[in-house]
C-alpha cells in the first residue's frame, strides 16, 4: 500500500500542473481590457496601466506567464490582486467557511442518505422504500436554488429555528441549514445508490449462503452492506470537490463568504491570480481526498489488494 500510495501521489503532479494552466490559460487569455473598470468610470492613467503591465508580465506570452507564476507559486507566492492585496490572504478568509460547509455537507450525505439507502434496500416494495425514492426523486428534480430559498423562508424566517444567513467568522451553528441544503441533491443520490446496492447483493449467492449457513441477520446485512458502500463510497469522493467547487450557489442564498463567492467575483474582474490558485487548492483537496476513497477500498472489500 505505501508504494502505492506514493505512486498516486506522484500522479497527483503533472494533474495539478495540467489543471492550474488550463485555468491560468482561460482566465488571462479572455478578450478584453484586464483593467477596465479598475479605476472606476474613468480609464486608468497610461501609466498605471504601464506599471501593473509590467507587474504581472502581461505583455509576455502566455506561457511565459504561467512558468513565471508556477516560479513563484512553488516560493509560497500565490501572486497579488490588481487592488494590491495579496491572493493568499483572501483565500485564508474564503477557504475556512467553505471548508466547513462542505464537511457539514458530506457528514449529513453520508450519514441520512447512506441510513435511508439501507432501510429502503432492506425493505423493498414496503412503505419506507417508496417513501425514499419518492422524496428523493422530488429533491433531484427541484433546482437547488429553490431548495435553498424555501429552506432559508421557512426554517429561518417563518419558523426561527435557524438563522437566515450566516453572520460573520461562519460559526458551526449558522452552516447547519445552509449544509443541509447543499447536501440535498447530493443526499438523494447517495440514498438511491445504497438502496440499488444493497437490494442487488442481498440476492446476491454469497448472502444465500450465509442465511444458510444460519448466521445472524445482521452479520448477514453487514457483508452485504460492505460490498454495497464501495460504489458509494465513489460517488462521495468525488461530490467532495464537487461540493466545494459548486457551493456558489448556497453561499450567496445565505451569506456566505466563501471561495465560490470569491472565485465568481474574480473571474468578473478578470483576476487570474486569485482564480487560479482558488482552483488549484480544490484540485488538491479533490484529488486527496480521491486517493482516501481508493485506499478505503481495501477496508471495504479485503479482496482487493494494492500493488
Amino acid at each position: 500500500m505505501g508504494q502505492y500510495t506514493i505512486r498516486r501521489l506522484l500522479q497527483m503532479i503533472p494533474v495539478v500542473i495540467g489543471t492550474t494552466f488550463l485555468i491560468f490559460a482561460a482566465v488571462w487569455a479572455l478578450p478584453g481590457d484586464p483593467f477596465a473598470g479598475k479605476c472606476g468610470d474613468r480609464p486608468c492613467p497610461e501609466a498605471y496601466v504601464a506599471e501593473q503591465t509590467a507587474r504581472y508580465n502581461l505583455d509576455d506570452p502566455l506561457i511565459v506567464q504561467y512558468v513565471k507564476y508556477m516560479g513563484n507559486l512553488l516560493t509560497g507566492d500565490l501572486g497579488d490582486t490588481f487592488r494590491g492585496t495579496r491572493v493568499i490572504d483572501e483565500l485564508a478568509v474564503a477557504l475556512p467557511p467553505t471548508l466547513k460547509l462542505t464537511i457539514i455537507a458530506i457528514t449529513v450525505e453520508i450519514v441520512i442518505g447512506i441510513i435511508a439507502g439501507v432501510l429502503a434496500g432492506l425493505r423493498r416494495g414496503s412503505f419506507i422504500d417508496n417513501l425514499v425514492l419518492l422524496s428523493t426523486l422530488v429533491v433531484i428534480s427541484i433546482p437547488i436554488f429553490v431548495i435553498g430559498y424555501l429552506a432559508q423562508y421557512i426554517f429561518g424566517v417563518q419558523l426561527g429555528w435557524f438563522p437566515p444567513t450566516v453572520g460573520t467568522g461562519a460559526p458551526w451553528s449558522d452552516l447547519i441549514l445552509p449544509g443541509l441544503v447543499l447536501a440535498s441533491v447530493s443526499l438523494a443520490y447517495v440514498a438511491r445508490l445504497t438502496r440499488t446496492q444493497l437490494a442487488e447483493n442481498m440476492r446476491a449467492d454469497y448472502v444465500r449462503t450465509a442465511t444458510a449457513k444460519g448466521l445472524p441477520r445482521s452479520q448477514v446485512v453487514r457483508h452485504g452492506l460492505r460490498n454495497s458502500l464501495i460504489p458509494v463510497v465513489t460517488f462521495i469522493g468525488i461530490d467532495f470537490g464537487a461540493l466545494m467547487g459548486g457551493a456558489v450557489v448556497t453561499e450567496g442564498i445565505f451569506n456566505i463568504k466563501g471561495i465560490g463567492g470569491l472565485v465568481f467575483s474574480s473571474i468578473q474582474t478578470r483576476e487570474g491570480a486569485t482564480v487560479t490558485a482558488a482552483i488549484t487548492f480544490i484540485v488538491i483537496v479533490f484529488l486527496i481526498v480521491n486517493l482516501l476513497v481508493d485506499l478505503l477500498y481495501g477496508v471495504l472489500d479485503p479482496r482487493i489488494r494494492y500493488e
